[in-house]
């Protein structure tokens, strides 16, 4: 008897227990489907409000830091250093920070130096190596070891040589470093100067097509330096539709025939092209393929075996071009003087496009105060360049 009473004691117990325990489970589950309801709709508010703050903050920080267009207040110089059979340029700010492309070959690195110290520098804010090739690079060990340095870009490609070993080594022993020149980079210089990179935009084992390219603007005028920029890089940055347009073009790979392709000069539609190179050069450069495409869009050449050191200068607006040998307009000794604006050039080019002007010998050239022609001058023909130097009557 006490065994069956203890039984049904336990079993009423344990059915009293298993009804509460259901009744937790119970209320247990409708907690959680409450709980997640509210997070659900919470995260859902809290989303909303989060993206009604990111549109209000996106909204407010395009008010507060979209740039307002800075007008230029000085002048910005570009120096084309003659160094022979090779390439180097120094652009000067309003302020005086500087860009360094390039510094030509060993044999011109102490020219370079020296150039460099009678503009009054004392510091390259950016230094660029377009590529490795000597003719670039030579000097700039030399210019490492004389300045203060801010920042260098290089391309990714490197070339097994010893003049690349001591740009390497100069580099390591000032405990710089070296930034990836590529497409896509804004390079951080003058306030009111955008300088953009626009190659490489890809990859190549020739080190001609891996040439850092940058694009600069002040105020209305724009220039380009190539590099040794060829065909494959050419038609990439026209691809990656980057601007290139600009009123100054630094012809590439020293007016090679494997640069400046027409659909390239298409592109930029300069007013003026610079070709670093030197005098009687082994390469033939400039070709006469290259040379033919320029004159035949009018563009006004200047060339550092023809002129020297060329150095352009711009208030944002007009364009001033000066050179350390006679002037190829007026024909006068020692430095010269070209002033003119962008605008003006292309109705100059516009027009003798429309009217070419011919002269039938150098007494006609003379006669009208145009002698000596040089290549790329209105009326230059090489009947009329009795020695073939790129210079008639003169």
């Amino acid at each position: 008897m006490m065994t069956r009473t203890i039984k049904a004691v336990l079993m009423v117990f344990l059915t009293m227990a298993l009804l509460v325990g259901c009744n937790q489970i119970n209320t247990t589950k409708e907690l959680i489907q409450t709980v997640a309801t509210q997070n659900t709709n919470q995260v859902a508010e809290a989303t909303a409000i989060n993206k009604t703050k990111k549109s209000e903050a996106t909204s407010n920080n395009q008010q507060v830091t979209e740039p307002a267009k800075v007008e230029p207040n000085g002048e910005l110089k570009v120096h084309y250093i003659d160094v022979g059979q090779g390439a180097s340029q120094i652009i000067i700010g309003e302020s005086g920070k500087t860009i360094l492309i390039d510094a030509g070959n060993n044999d011109k690195a102490s020219d370079v130096v020296d150039y460099l110290k009678k503009q009054g520098i004392s510091k390259i804010d950016i230094l660029l190596g377009t590529h490795p090739d000597a003719d670039h690079v030579g000097g700039l060990d030399a210019v490492i070891d004389n300045f203060e340095i801010g920042k260098i870009y290089m391309p990714k490609v490197q070339a097994n040589t010893k003049t690349f070993e001591d740009v390497l080594m100069a580099i390591q022993r000032k405990g710089l470093k070296i930034s990836t020149a590529k497409a896509g980079l804004t390079l951080d210089w003058e306030s009111d100067v955008k300088v953009e990179m626009i190659a490489p935009v890809g990859e190549h084992s020739d080190t001609n097509e891996m040439s850092a390219v940058i694009h600069l603007t002040y105020g209305e005028t724009s220039f380009l330096f190539t590099g040794d920029a060829e065909l494959e890089s050419e038609q990439e940055m026209i691809r990656s539709k980057a601007d290139l347009k600009s009123d100054v073009l630094m012809v590439g790979h020293h007016g090679s025939n494997s640069s400046t392709t027409q659909a390239f000069l298409n592109a930029v539609q300069p007013s003026y092209a610079v070709i670093q190179v030197g005098k009687d050069n082994k390469y033939g450069h400039p070709t006469t393929e290259v040379l033919k495409r320029l004159n035949d869009k009018g563009i006004r050449v200047y060339r550092n075996d023809e002129q020297g050191d060329i150095i352009f200068t711009t208030n944002g607006k007009d364009i001033n071009v000066s050179h350390s040998k006679r002037d190829s307009v007026a024909g006068k000794g020692g430095s010269s003087e070209v002033t003119s604006t962008p605008s003006s050039v292309a109705k100059q080019t516009e027009a003798q496009q429309q009217h070419k002007v011919v002269y039938n010998n150098c007494t006609e050239v003379r006669a009208v105060g145009r002698a000596p022609l040089y290549k790329g001058d209105p009326g230059y023909n090489t009947k009329l360049d009795r020695d073939k130097d790129g210079v008639a009557c003169e």
